[in-house]
C-alpha cells in the first residue's frame, strides 16, 4: 500500500469515530438534546398574570355634575393705568438728573435741573422793562393830572387834555405787556426744574446730564404699579359675549399662580387693520406685576351645572375622542360626546382647572383617569387607593347610552 493510501484510510477512520461519539451524546439524557425538551416544556406552561398598576389619588377623579364656568381665552400685554413721560418744557442743556431706573418717586418731587442761564437773563431783562414801563406810566399820570387842572382854569384846550389821557392809557398798556413778558420769562426759568407729575417707579432714564434737549424731549418715564391692566385684542365674534365686570384669571410668565382680574373696559371701536376690539382687564394688586409682561387671561362668561371631567382626561390619539374609566379594577376606554369647555373645581379644596362637559359616554360617579397616568391602554389592571371604589351603577347607565365602550 502506498503512503498516500495509508493517510486516506486513517482520515476516514477518524471521521467514523467522531460520528459515533456525536450520536452517543445526543442519545444521552444529560447531553445537548436535553435543553430542547426543557424549553418545550416551559413554553407549554401557563403565563403569569400581569401586575396591576397602582394609582395615586391625584391620578383620577370622579365624573360629577358641578358648575362649569364657560370661558374665553385672550392674551395681551400688561400696562400700568397711570404712567407718564417727563418731558423737557424748555430747550436747554440737562444740568442734572438724580434718579435712575427702579427709583421710587413722589408726585411733585424734583428729579433734575436744566441749565436756565439764558432764561434767567431774559427774566431780568423783562423785569427791567416792566420797571421802565412803570416809570413812564407814572409820568403820564402826573401829566394828565396837571392838564386836567389847567383845562379847568382855561389855560389849555380840551384837545391837549385828550392827548394826555391817551398817553396815560398807552403807558398803562405798555406796563401790562412788560409785566406779562416778565411772567413768561419767570415761567421758563421755573420750567427748568424737572419734576415728577405722578408717584411711582422710574421705568426709563432716556437722557444723561450734559445733553442738550429740545422742547418735549422725553427725559424719564414713570409708572405706577398699584393699578395694572391687561390690554388684549378680542376677535369680533367673541366681543358680544364680553361684559364689563366679568371675572377672569390671568396667567403671567414668572408667576406660579394666576392673578385675579375683571373686565374693566371694552373699546367701542374696532382696530382698523385687524378688526379686533381692545378689552382691558383690571388685575388685582400683586408684587410680581410689571408693565410690559405678557399675560394669558381666561374670562368667565357664564356658569351652569354640567357633567364634567378634567380637560387633561380627554384623549385624541384615536379617530374619536375618548376617556379611560375604571370598571371592576380594569381600565376601559370610552368614546365620549363632548360639549362646552370651561373651568371647574373638582372638590372644595382643589384649585380651579380646565374642564370639559361630557354629554354621552360617561355616567356620574364613574372614575376617570387624568392625563397624568400617561399612555395607559384599555384592559390594564389597576389598583386604587384604599377606600376608593368604582361606580357600578354608572357602568349600567353607560351601556344604555349610544356611545359604546371599546
Amino acid at each position: 500500500m502506498s503512503r498516500r493510501a495509508r493517510w486516506l484510510a486513517a482520515a476516514v477512520a477518524a471521521l467514523v469515530v467522531l460520528g459515533a461519539v456525536g450520536m452517543a451524546l445526543v442519545r444521552k439524557p444529560g447531553g445537548t438534546g436535553a435543553p430542547r425538551a426543557t424549553a418545550s416544556k416551559s413554553a407549554s406552561a401557563p403565563a403569569a398574570p400581569a401586575q396591576a398598576v397602582e394609582l395615586a389619588a391625584s391620578d383620577f377623579v370622579r365624573a360629577e355634575t358641578i358648575e362649569l364656568a364657560r370661558t374665553l381665552a385672550i392674551s395681551g400685554g400688561l400696562k400700568a393705568v397711570h404712567s407718564a413721560f417727563v418731558k423737557a418744557r424748555v430747550a436747554a442743556e440737562l444740568k442734572s438728573l438724580a434718579v435712575r431706573e427702579g427709583d421710587r418717586v413722589a408726585a411733585g418731587q424734583l428729579l433734575g435741573q436744566l441749565d436756565t442761564t439764558e432764561y434767567d437773563w431774559r427774566l431780568r431783562q423783562a423785569e427791567d422793562q416792566a420797571k421802565s414801563a412803570q416809570a413812564q406810566l407814572d409820568i403820564a399820570e402826573r401829566t394828565l393830572a396837571n392838564n386836567q387842572a389847567l383845562v379847568d382854569q382855561g389855560f389849555i384846550s380840551r384837545n391837549a387834555l385828550d392827548t394826555s389821557v391817551s398817553n396815560a392809557a398807552a403807558a398803562r398798556a405798555a406796563l401790562q405787556a412788560a409785566r406779562a413778558a416778565a411772567e413768561i420769562a419767570r415761567k421758563a426759568v421755573k420750567d427748568g426744574e424737572v419734576r415728577a407729575p405722578i408717584a411711582g417707579l422710574v421705568a426709563q432714564r432716556l437722557v444723561q446730564p450734559g445733553e442738550r434737549v429740545s422742547v418735549d424731549t422725553r427725559l424719564v418715564e414713570i409708572v405706577d404699579l398699584s393699578a395694572i391692566e391687561l390690554e388684549a385684542a378680542v376677535a369680533p365674534e367673541d366681543v358680544t359675549a364680553l361684559r364689563v365686570g366679568q371675572p377672569a384669571r390671568v396667567a403671567i410668565d414668572g408667576l406660579t399662580e394666576p392673578v385675579a382680574a375683571r373686565v374693566e373696559r371694552i373699546n367701542p371701536s374696532a382696530n382698523a387693520g385687524t378688526r379686533t376690539v381692545m378689552a382691558y382687564l383690571r388685575l388685582a394688586a400683586h408684587a410680581g406685576l410689571r408693565q410690559g409682561l405678557f399675560g394669558r387671561a381666561t374670562v368667565q362668561l357664564q356658569r351652569r351645572p354640567a357633567l364634567v371631567v378634567p380637560a387633561s382626561a380627554l384623549r385624541h390619539d384615536q379617530s374619536r375622542p375618548y376617556v379611560v374609566v375604571v370598571a371592576d379594577g380594569v381600565a376601559v376606554e370610552r368614546v365620549v360626546e363632548i360639549g362646552e369647555r370651561g373651568d371647574a373645581a373638582f372638590g372644595a379644596s382643589t384649585p380651579v382647572e380646565p374642564a370639559i362637559e361630557i354629554r354621552r359616554g360617561v355616567a356620574s360617579g364613574e372614575i376617570v383617569l387624568r392625563g397624568t397616568v400617561g399612555n395607559l391602554r384599555g384592559g390594564t389592571r389597576l389598583t386604587l387607593p384604599s377606600g376608593t371604589t368604582s361606580a357600578a351603577a354608572g357602568a349600567a347607565a353607560v351601556t344604555a347610552a349610544p356611545a359604546a365602550s371599546r
